[in-house]
């Protein structure tokens, strides 16, 4: 007996989102615009700096140093984007505690892109019901032509946005005109070509697959909902009545003739699934596949103002607000995650502000650890990095404290200039004399001294002298 083949995974049924007018879908619109302007125009913007390139958004992986309008991150300055994610995540927990997934709906990457994409699918092929049509109609001229438009379309999108991330890492007006003349380096065309396609597939071909199975945060966004959550849900007890929802006919097109039958306001006529963009019936309830995009509220208002029926049936509300309850947004959860995500804007706030203008590691140079010289001192070596991080030239002196009667050499000058935005590797050799019965370590401290600047003061580092007898 043959045994009956599982089926592992559900075949996609094509989704095809109906237009729809209405305040949500103006915000998206708004969002939409907001966003593709500050992301295809920025590298584009110029900013005006005395030293660094004029470009207001670059990140220099060559010289390890990331533009950012009046700010300049460097290389041992990383810790701020991780205080960056930091912040992004506790906002995110933040406010989907309070609004759900409004994120998805609104501001995510994925809805964005595909949003543009479906606007160019409807400008070419037309509207849901024509969409429909087309994919159902034996392949022919217009059906190629359609298809195709669509497709070259959705590329030349896909390889600007890949293009535009490119330009952040780069000059830009050089960047694009080696981009076209084959001159830039690999990894632009690389770059470009990569998200190009993944462009594509995501925003194209994937759509509503991708918030459905590849996104993460559908998966665990149950943990941070609970009853004071708002989401958009259908009212249940207004739309189905006693006798649940029931089209428009001539016998139940009054609303008092739908009440005196137990008829509720729902027409049941589907515009809330046609909106959609991952093909769910909000009706059903809440389904991990809704992105709490707000169509569905826009499609039933428009029916109920239509028939002249209060707007609401779908709406942003609480599980107990939808049963009558008293529902709180400041719960000791939502004020927790508040809390937590005022204290970590002001840290990093305050941490890019009190950006230090001149900073000082050492570093020991430990093979070998320490070297007995001919006439009985004992010499360490270290590296000093200085790193200069304003706009100006800086003359620095070296010199060190904590070890009476030792000597510092670090060559033949006498000082060092430091040029703007740039790092400086100074070795130094100290020696000091063993008669001082010293066995194992000391510490004691180099000082940076820039001349001509009083205003930047001393900066100071630790380090440690090993003696004979300190690498056991």
């Amino acid at each position: 007996m043959e045994a009956d083949s599982e089926v592992l995974y559900q075949t996609r049924i094509p989704v095809y989102p109906r237009s729809v007018k209405g305040r949500f879908r103006n915000i998206k619109w708004a969002i939409l615009v907001f966003a593709y302007s500050v992301y295809f125009l920025l590298p584009w913007l110029r900013w005006e700096r005395q030293v660094g390139p004029d470009q207001a958004v670059l990140f220099d992986i060559a010289d390890r140093k990331f533009y950012l309008f009046g700010l300049v991150a460097h290389a041992q300055d990383l810790f701020w984007l991780t205080g960056f994610l930091l912040v992004a995540a506790l906002l995110l927990f933040f406010v989907t505690g309070i609004a759900g997934r409004v994120f998805c709906g609104y501001f995510c990457f994925q809805t964005l892109w595909t949003d543009l994409y479906m606007l160019i699918e409807r400008r070419v092929q037309g509207d849901r019901v024509a969409r429909i049509r087309l994919d159902k109609a034996p392949w022919s001229a217009s059906k190629v032509l359609r298809k195709g438009l669509t497709h070259v379309l959705w590329l030349l999108a896909a390889f600007w946005t890949g293009l535009t991330f490119t330009l952040y890492w780069a000059d830009a007006p050089q960047l694009i005109v080696k981009w076209f003349t084959g001159s830039a380096p690999f990894a632009a065309y690389a770059t470009t070509l990569f998200l190009t396609a993944t462009t594509y597939v995501m925003a194209g071909l994937a759509r509503e697959q991708v918030c459905t199975y590849m996104c993460p945060y559908a998966r665990f966004q149950s943990v941070m909902f609970d009853a004071d959550t708002r989401i958009v849900a259908y009212d249940v007890a207004r739309g189905e009545g006693a006798a649940g929802r029931h089209k428009v006919t001539r016998d139940l097109k009054q609303r008092e003739q739908r009440r005196q039958q137990g008829v509720g306001d729902c027409i049941d006529c589907g515009y809330c699934v046609q909106v959609c963009p991952t093909g769910i019936d909000i009706r059903d309830g809440l389904q991990v596949q809704c992105i709490s995009c707000a169509l569905c509220i826009d499609a039933c208002d428009n029916i109920m103002d239509s028939l002249g029926w209060g707007r609401g049936l779908i709406r942003y509300t609480s599980e107990k607000q939808a049963r009558g309850e008293h529902s709180r947004i400041w719960k000791p959860r939502t004020i927790a995650y508040g809390l937590v995500l005022v204290a970590a804007i002001a840290g990093l706030v305050w941490s890019v502000s009190s950006q230090a203008p001149l900073e000082l590691s050492v570093v020991q140079v430990r093979q070998p650890l320490f070297v007995r010289l001919s006439d009985g001192r004992v010499q360490n070596s270290y590296e000093l990095h200085l790193e200069n991080k304003t706009d100006e030239p800086m003359q620095l002196v070296v010199m060190m404290r904590g070890l009476p009667g030792a000597e510092l050499d670090v060559g033949k000058l006498t000082s060092f200039e430091l040029p703007p935005q740039r790092s400086l590797r100074v070795l130094a050799r100290v020696r000091w004399d063993s008669t001082h019965k010293v066995k194992g370590s000391r510490s004691f401290e180099f000082d940076v001294i820039p001349q001509y600047r009083q205003e930047l003061g001393m900066i100071s580092a630790p380090a440690t002298f090993y003696m004979p007898g300190s690498e056991h």
